[in-house]
């Protein structure tokens, strides 16, 4: 398996002021294997500590925060010497350690020269009430699902890869279908890494929803184990509503779905809580597209999407010929899926926003800030494609090149760019 994640961490080891790395990210995102290849890679050993599977190790960090005593154990529990700068101490699940989070702050202030990645589910971390966080003593890495861009890595695509990245659109015309196809694949196939290690194992599709399934229930199993008993219930309705918000044609977020008379103060808690889990991404309505677009997102106005397209499509019971054959029963939710797969694109590098004008006849799909620019995005699922609401937030706003991702190849239309939906990770906004 290759992540693209690889360089971030090899900037953070070599970093001049570098802090105890916490990795966040839900369950099944490859946060554990990321941190053992990575020290196996640029480092000559690696002290690794699951706090999840050890009740001895949970109580490490209660007796104080003497990171002599810490390292000593650390070094009977490994069995190897523990060296600065040559070995890299790993803590795992480090939400279930007592104190747990509270040593980084010490690593950081006692002993900069020892390098610490620690990880844990934000099912654990975003809501232990008992632990205080050590602010402004880590650093920060949010892991996701493997993007498209990762999907061809791992399916050996390196020469395409290399002509998106460029940009050379004229030469990867002639590989449109080709790239079609294999857009289809990972819509099926998603980007939790356990479902593409079991398909690039063995190219069975069945395998591979096999592994979706059990994702989703462990999911819903966790939803027990760490949530509030009170919260529970209402987790579970959001979490099986996801599917019915999503395939609306207007996706904006009803609690009257959900159960019927409810209103927001009865889900808040919900969403919350999987948005912390990881999830879901919560994409808030914006009236006005002013920077910075942060100043003016709606809170009572928004969708939600699930972390992984795959895991949406087992969701739905969506078989593996409906994708790959185009058949023509996926009409109604091929917008949920192309909406669902532009956000999980995104989401990792934009806070993501989508707009509606007073009347709400008009809707853009997706507006982003990079850098100073406002970018609107418009998103189809086919070839045959308009783009009134394009147009008119373009001629309202002033705001040009607007974009449109769909399953035509790439267009320049001076006031609007039509981005191939495979080449949306690609193309310099």
């Amino acid at each position: 398996m290759q992540r693209l994640y690889f360089d971030q961490l090899l900037a953070w080891k070599n970093g001049k002021h570098r802090k105890p790395l916490l990795l966040q990210g839900a369950r099944q995102v490859g946060k554990t294997w990321l941190m053992q290849e990575f020290g196996k890679k640029h480092f000559k050993s690696v002290a690794y500590l699951n706090f999840d599977k050890s009740e001895r190790l949970k109580s490490l960090f209660t007796t104080d925060f003497n990171i002599d005593r810490i390292l000593a154990v650390i070094e009977l529990e490994c069995n190897i010497s523990v060296v600065p700068e040559e070995t890299l101490i790993i803590f795992d699940e480090i939400q279930e350690a007592a104190n747990g989070l509270t040593v980084l702050k010490y690593f950081q202030e006692d002993a900069p020269q020892y390098h610490v990645i620690a990880a844990g589910s934000l099912l654990g971390i975003a809501i232990n009430p008992k632990q205080s966080f050590p602010v402004g003593k880590v650093d920060f890495l949010k892991i996701y699902p493997l993007t498209f861009e990762e999907f061809l890595l791992n399916a050996n695509q390196e020469k395409l890869l290399l002509q998106l990245h460029n940009n050379n659109w004229q030469v990867l015309e002639t590989f449109h279908e080709k790239l079609k196809d294999l857009l289809r694949q990972y819509y099926f196939l998603g980007g939790m890494p356990e479902v593409l290690n079991r398909f690039f194992e063995k190219e069975d599709y069945n395998e591979a929803r096999e592994v979706q399934l059990k994702i989703l229930e462990g999911y819903e199993n966790d939803f027990a184990k760490h949530a509030p008993t009170n919260v529970v219930p209402r987790i579970r309705l959001v979490w099986k509503a996801l599917l019915t918000q999503l395939a609306k044609e207007n996706k904006k977020f009803i609690y009257g779905q959900v159960k019927k008379g409810s209103r927001a103060n009865e889900f808040e808690m919900a969403i919350c809580w999987l948005i912390d889990a990881g999830l879901i991404t919560k994409v808030n309505r914006i009236t006005k597209p002013t920077l910075p677009l942060s100043s003016y997102g709606e809170l009572d106005a928004f969708k939600l999407f699930l972390l992984d397209i795959g895991l949406l499509n087992a969701m739905a019971g969506i078989d593996a010929s409906i994708l790959l054959e185009k058949n023509a029963i996926m009409t109604e939710f091929k917008g949920a899926l192309t909406e669902q797969y532009v956000c999980q694109q995104l989401s990792p590098k934009h806070n993501l926003y989508y707009w509606t004008n007073e009347k709400g006849m008009a809707e853009i799909d997706f507006i982003f800030q990079s850098r100073s620019k406002i970018i609107p995005l418009e998103v189809k699922a086919e070839e045959n494609v308009k783009a009134k609401s394009l147009k008119l937030f373009s001629d309202t706003y002033k705001i040009t090149p607007a974009y449109r991702v769909s399953m035509n190849a790439f267009r320049n239309q001076d006031w609007m760019i039509n981005i191939a939906l495979y080449g949306i990770g690609f193309v310099k906004l």
